[in-house]
């Protein structure tokens, strides 16, 4: 189900790319289909949310590190001051490929993602063929239809695995923002950014089919229940599954430089299009033009690239030491409500970019209309229902208690609001500072465009006459 609305919002990825192939992608889009503050909000949802998850990720890569080479006693504590270390130089390596070039971060994503798409599909048929054969571990389930029945549980239930499939899904659309760096810039990213969330999909439907079966859901051993790891499941379901000695020992621990490949390409895209969507935003004065600066010989966004990785690391280091590190898991349960938030004024831009031209075809009325705003609707939908559920403790694994009222508010709550809070006092606190991006004269729902179609042909979507000044035509 979670694959529904992210599909349909990355057909108006698509769209708005072949329109106006800009970095900036929801911040540029929103701009144009609405206005300045709109679209600086929605720049912002996606630098909030791409640093709420880096904590996570190199802490991930900082214990998954100690794991590969069997130092497990400090693997196995998340904020332990080793795996801090290890998760900062992983931030500064990551900050490093995306500073040096995009051809470089590129190719370092394709050996990356070899590496996990084959192992994940080693351990899956490993995993099917022993629960077929019987040689699967006491508690293992045969696989059953009613497993994708997505009311066989509660609603409750329902809406939280959307919020958290969110997150897992999240993470295409940088095929988006590196457009402007790409060859045939109006057609390959967009294409990239669909194809991408239909491998997701096969591999995450392949990898739970088979992890769910050969575990099963027990609360002892290597139960998927089981409490002692639920956070790290497959370092455990990868000694069980291949063995511990000889080729399994190796391809155990293939399976442990899986994950951490896998936390350096989620790095890597996390850095990326938090550095393009400054890099316009700055351009187009919204920000300072600091962030604007491109390197002369890798023409990289430099003071973009290093603010993210900076900003990263004293995010991770502040949440690494506030409850034990345990709102670095909170902050990806609010990192949900951001995606949500942001992808889903993607979905509205496009509907409201392109409303005049629905009408041209049946396909420009489904991609461009129909088929984004039931996206926006499902992603508002699930980002508001998390916001509401997150508001509890039963959603957190922190809390504040406000005092006076006795209130407890879960963590994720707080990260979620504060983040988008903190956003709307940055963007009034600069619309002083700086006020023509805002009053619309750098970039404004005015501004002509092309469609695609229509290559060549002015086309003004705003209700104004191209044939007015078609210089302004981008």
């Amino acid at each position: 189900l979670a694959f529904v609305p992210m599909l349909l919002i990355s057909f108006a990825y698509n769209e708005l790319n072949k329109a106006d192939p800009d970095c900036g992608t929801t911040f540029t889009w929103a701009t144009r289909a609405f206005a300045p503050k709109t679209g600086w909000m929605g720049g912002w949802g996606i630098v909030a949310a791409d640093v709420l998850v880096m904590a996570s990720l190199a802490q991930i890569a900082g214990q998954y590190i100690f794991l590969l080479f069997n130092a497990k006693g400090i693997g196995s504590h998340a904020a332990s001051g080793w795996v801090l270390l290890v998760g900062i130089l992983w931030i500064v390596a990551m900050t490093a490929i995306c500073y040096v070039g995009i051809e470089i971060s590129a190719n370092f994503q394709k050996a990356l993602l070899g590496i996990e798409i084959t192992m994940l599909v080693i351990l899956s048929i490993v995993a099917l063929v022993k629960v077929g054969n019987g040689s699967a571990p006491i508690g293992h389930l045969t696989p059953s239809w009613s497993w994708f029945n997505p009311l066989g549980g509660s609603f409750k239930a329902l809406v939280e695995g959307l919020t958290l499939m969110l997150f897992i899904y999240w993470g295409w659309d940088t095929a988006v923002s590196v457009n402007e760096e790409t060859s045939n810039k109006t057609v390959t990213p967009g294409r990239a950014a669909v194809i991408s969330t239909v491998i997701l999909l096969g591999v995450y439907e392949l990898v739970v089919l088979s992890a769910q079966s050969y575990a099963g859901l027990g609360t002892k051993g290597i139960g998927l229940g089981n409490p002692a790891h639920q956070g790290d499941v497959l370092s455990v379901l990868g000694g069980s599954i291949f063995g511990s000695s000889g080729f399994g020992s190796f391809l155990s621990h293939l399976l442990l430089l899986m994950v951490l490949s896998s936390a350096a390409a989620s790095t890597q895209t996390t850095i990326l299009p938090t550095a393009r969507t400054t890099l316009s935003m700055a351009v187009y004065k919204s920000i300072p033009s600091a962030f604007a600066k491109i390197h002369r010989r890798f023409l990289t966004p430099t003071v973009s690239t290093v603010t993210m990785g900076a900003v990263s690391i004293i995010f991770y280091v502040v949440m690494n030491y506030v409850s034990s590190g345990s709102v670095i898991v909170d902050s990806v349960t609010a990192l949900g409500v951001m995606i949500a938030f942001y992808y889903g004024l993607t979905g509205l831009s496009c509907f409201w970019y392109y409303r005049k031209t629905l009408t041209e075809s049946a396909r420009s009325l489904f991609m461009r209309g129909i088929l984004p705003l039931l996206g926006w609707a499902l992603m508002w939908a699930i980002g508001g229902y998390s916001l509401v559920q997150d508001w509890g403790t039963g959603s957190s694994f922190t809390s504040w208690r406000v005092p006076g009222v006795h209130w407890e508010i879960g963590g994720a709550f707080l990260l979620a609001v504060g983040s988008i809070l903190l956003g709307f006092v940055l963007m009034l606190v600069y619309r002083a500072i700086s006020p023509p991006f805002f009053r619309g004269e750098v970039l404004n729902r005015d501004t002509l465009t092309l469609v695609p179609d229509d290559v060549g042909t002015p086309v003004g979507l705003f209700g104004i006459d191209p044939n007015d000044d078609p210089t302004e035509t981008e």
